[in-house]
């Protein structure tokens, strides 16, 4: 099985607050790998390298120039009663729809997967940890990296 149950993963707190409230339609829908799964998914989609986003560089397709798209700020609407992520954000991945796969990758070990649907709605809970971590949609060229500076930048995976 590539998940580990929620439980056992070490950031499950964050998923579990009562604020942010995750539904419990949502939260079963939240899936850690395990470090196996996690290792593989980093390998495929973000580096053969390098196993934590702090180390990533112009070699790996997220840190090239030419991927790089706009820098935007992210906390202001996270720390504001406004649920949604920023507009650019949801215009950036416009073309992602709510039932498709997504990876939200912290590190080569923590990577999660759910729908886009429910990372929209939760968003919030996953950015507890923002040192980096990138969102990507399974088969999609789109991605987003978000930073503890508050901002995150668009991304754009060349074929």
């Amino acid at each position: 099985m590539p998940y580990q149950p929620l439980d056992g993963f070490a950031k499950a707190w964050i998923f579990k607050r009562s604020d942010p409230f995750i539904q419990p339609e949502d939260l079963v829908q939240i899936k850690p790998f395990t470090e196996l799964r996690a290792n593989q998914v980093w390998r495929d989609y973000i580096s053969q390298e390098r196993t934590h986003p702090d180390h990533l560089n112009q070699k790996d397709w997220s840190q090239d120039p030419e991927a790089i798209g706009l820098n935007l700020d992210w906390q202001t609407r996270w720390e504001s009663d406004d649920e949604p992520l920023p507009d650019e954000v949801l215009a950036h991945l416009e073309n992602w729809q709510d039932d498709n796969i997504i990876y939200f990758c912290y590190h080569q070990d923590d990577v999660i997967e759910t729908s886009y649907g429910v990372f929209k709605r939760s968003w919030k809970n996953f950015l507890f940890f923002d040192n980096g971590p990138l969102l990507l949609g399974k088969k999609k060229k789109q991605a987003v990296q978000f930073f503890s500076d508050g901002t995150c930048t668009l991304l754009s995976k060349k074929p």
